[in-house]
């Protein structure tokens, strides 16, 4: 065979593997949003983050929930708060949150509640890097509320996708020596690649009298108001659906 054919089948058959790949969403990794910048990007054992030197927190943190994993209590919290060490940069500091902690609480990016299933996950969900400053009322509220809905969801969808995170803008208040910036507001995003469906949340950080469910958004309205690009995994087609509009009839909630 002459060697233009050989270099035609050898595209041919890189494409079907590419294609394929994407058709599986490659679900190893399907959670990562795109690389924020030069963020460092952390994996840990459960969940990964994106590193936001500038906001002394992560941009993003993200993981699989499954239905397994969502209904299992073994382990409880370990409260064992502490320095992020994989962070390059070093992560904020317990002390940070000290001068305002009537203020402002440790607030879980990814909850300690979605890791009772290993020892090793419950105690790195106290790594820093995964703490925001979040209002008491707002942390132990609805957006606590929000949390278990997340791990119902886990369980009667067999498993969903989380990744979560404050709006980092330009000036904000801060907190601590550090300066860790302290959110206005809050994303979450649940993503089911095998319903085709994906819901997102976007709730102030605030003492929220109403239901977290007045708060839905496209996950579109998500990358609009954080500039991250969510899901870049899934093929393109499947990425607009899911992303472009939300169907709240495809999502049982319980815990509103």
């Amino acid at each position: 065979m002459k060697l233009f054919p050989k270099i035609i089948l050898v595209l041919i058959f890189i494409s079907i593997l590419f294609s394929c790949k994407k058709k599986n969403f490659e679900k190893d990794k399907i959670e990562y949003p795109a690389q924020v910048g030069d963020n460092q990007i952390i994996e840990h054992f459960a969940y990964a983050l994106s590193y936001n030197e500038t906001h002394e927190q992560a941009d993003w943190v993200a993981y699989e929930l499954t239905q397994a994993e969502a209904t299992d209590t073994t382990y409880t919290r370990t409260d064992d708060f502490r320095e992020d060490s994989q962070v390059s940069s070093t992560s904020s500091q317990l002390s940070d949150y000290e001068p305002t902690n009537q203020t402002y609480a440790r607030g879980h990016l990814a909850p300690a509640a979605d890791f009772r299933w290993s020892e090793q996950a419950m105690s790195e969900s106290f790594l820093m890097s995964n703490m925001s400053p979040m209002i008491h009322e707002f942390n132990s509220g609805q957006w606590l509320s929000l949390e278990k809905e997340v791990r119902h969801w886990a369980d009667i969808y067999d498993g969903v996708y989380v990744v979560v995170g404050g709006i980092l803008t330009s000036r904000l208040p801060t907190i601590g020596s550090n300066k860790v910036s302290v959110p206005e507001k809050f994303y979450k995003i649940i993503l089911d690649p095998d319903r085709e469906q994906g819901i997102a949340f976007i709730m102030p950080n605030e003492n929220i009298t109403s239901t977290f469910k007045n708060y839905v958004v496209s996950i579109d309205e998500v990358e609009e108001a954080t500039g991250i690009d969510f899901f870049p995994e899934l093929e393109d087609k499947l990425e607009n659906k899911i992303e472009e509009r939300v169907n709240m009839s495809k999502w049982k909630f319980k815990y509103y």
